[in-house]
């Protein structure tokens, strides 16, 4: 909730066209030298923050103790890892490469620099490519930020090729493909989220410095721009001759999970209008395409109706066969590939924020989060709408900490996935406007 945001012109990318595929190449291009590299006092690894250089220098020991990544190799040690690894007919989880391949900075033996460790979790380099190139070039502050990404750094910054890292293995991608065969392992759920997950474990400062190097940073267009790239992956995988299907059966990961596991002792199946699906088949997970028809009702409200129209296609195709689903994905994916070059130019400013909670109310109102997966993307999507209500001066100071309460009820309707009820969250999706409107 506590953002140093900046909100005025927002940066048009280079790297706009990124999509999930190719991601893992881009990250493994070069070699990786491991996050010892990274761990000089002078460099990333002091004890804590001098306050005397443009960056903070004490990232590896917030990445060390605050955040999850660093702690992906160890899970893979734990007794749940080793029953999914048995599960999925593995030896073991830390040495199969289906699970180290998102647990680790999994890049090929000759890629592996000396003081490269594969226990290290998800290191600096995961994220930021193979520094082989430009470890020394990029602390050296005459050397602008384009050139180390022209030496191989990963343009983190660009929230379109920061997406598209992220949910290579928080969605799973063509390249990295999570499976409904280590779901039904055990392993649990995936969720994503761009806006929210930046914000959750930031090891780094938006200050003037980041600003002046990087580009204005803008919570609701990186909301806006990762929900269009999540709703692609999931395009491009259920378009995938492969990726797309399992034996006689499609892929299941790519659909809601909630249609099929939830108690038959509770009959609380009603009609979407966004579907058109009748009850008792399996629908895909659209929540992300659900997302996205708010972003294009601000950005490109021509093009809203198209992204519904088609949506409802997907879901009548996925009811008929695999080659008219894969037809109308890759519609679907040119309409987003065309629509987030206007994303990432849109400013996301005042009236924006206002427009888009009505829009998600009013969804709402229709019954568009009668699905779990959906309605959770819905609560993200109002976490980074009242982050920017308050950086935006919309929300006065006596209103802030209601306004977060009531944030913090929102999120209490979807504890339990099993028992999640839409009229809750539409009852705290109403309290919650008030508050801020």
């Amino acid at each position: 909730m506590n953002r140093a945001i900046g909100w005025g012109a927002v940066l048009v990318f280079a790297t706009a066209e990124t999509s999930a595929v190719g991601v893992v190449e881009r990250i493994a291009a070069h070699a990786h030298q491991g996050v010892a590299s990274c761990a000089s006092s002078v460099c990333h690894g002091a004890a804590e923050s001098p306050g005397s250089s443009r960056v903070r220098q004490d990232e590896v020991a917030i990445w060390q103790d605050r955040d999850p990544h660093a702690r992906a190799y160890r899970t893979l040690l734990s007794e749940a890892s080793r029953r999914i690894a048995a599960n999925l007919g593995l030896r073991a989880a830390h040495e199969a490469p289906e699970c180290l391949v998102c647990h680790t900075d999994f890049v090929p033996p000759e890629k592996r620099g000396e003081r490269f460790q594969i226990s290290e979790g998800v290191g600096c380099e995961a994220c930021h490519g193979g520094a082989e190139r430009w470890l020394s070039s990029h602390a050296q502050a005459g050397v602008p930020h384009a050139e180390n990404i022209a030496l191989g750094m990963y343009p983190t910054s660009d929230p379109q090729a920061r997406a598209a890292l992220c949910l290579s293995c928080h969605m799973g991608t063509v390249d990295r493909p999570i499976t409904h065969r280590i779901m039904g392992a055990g392993h649990p759920r995936l969720s994503f989220e761009l806006d929210t997950f930046t914000w959750m474990y930031p090891h780094y400062d938006f200050d003037e410095d980041y600003r002046a190097r990087k580009g204005e940073v803008n919570g609701l267009r990186d909301w806006a721009i990762g929900q269009g790239v999540a709703a692609r992956v999931l395009l491009q995988r259920l378009a995938d001759e492969q990726a797309g299907r399992d034996g006689l059966f499609p892929e299941l990961a790519l659909f809601d999970c909630h249609a099929c596991h939830r108690s038959l002792k509770e009959r609380r199946w009603q009609p979407r209008s966004g579907t058109g699906l009748p009850p008792g088949v399996v629908r895909l997970n659209d929540s992300h395409l659900v997302m996205f028809r708010h972003v294009l009702a601000i950005v490109a409200p021509e093009r809203r109706a198209r992204l519904l129209e088609l949506t409802r296609e997907l879901h009548a195709a996925s009811q008929r066969d695999f080659a008219s689903t894969r037809a109308v994905a890759r519609r679907l994916s040119e309409l987003i590939t065309e629509s987030l070059p206007r994303v990432a130019s849109h400013p996301f400013g005042k009236d924006d924020a206002g427009r888009l909670l009505d829009s998600v109310l009013a969804e709402a109102e229709r019954g568009e989060y009668a699905d779990f997966a959906a309605a959770e993307q819905a609560a993200m999507a109002v976490s980074s709408l009242v982050a920017a209500f308050e950086s935006l001066g919309l929300i006065d100071s006596s209103r802030v900490e209601r306004a977060r309460s009531r944030l913090d009820a929102l999120y209490a309707t979807l504890d339990d996935e099993d028992r999640y009820q839409p009229a809750r969250l539409l009852a705290a999706l109403r309290e919650l406007r008030t508050e801020v409107r």
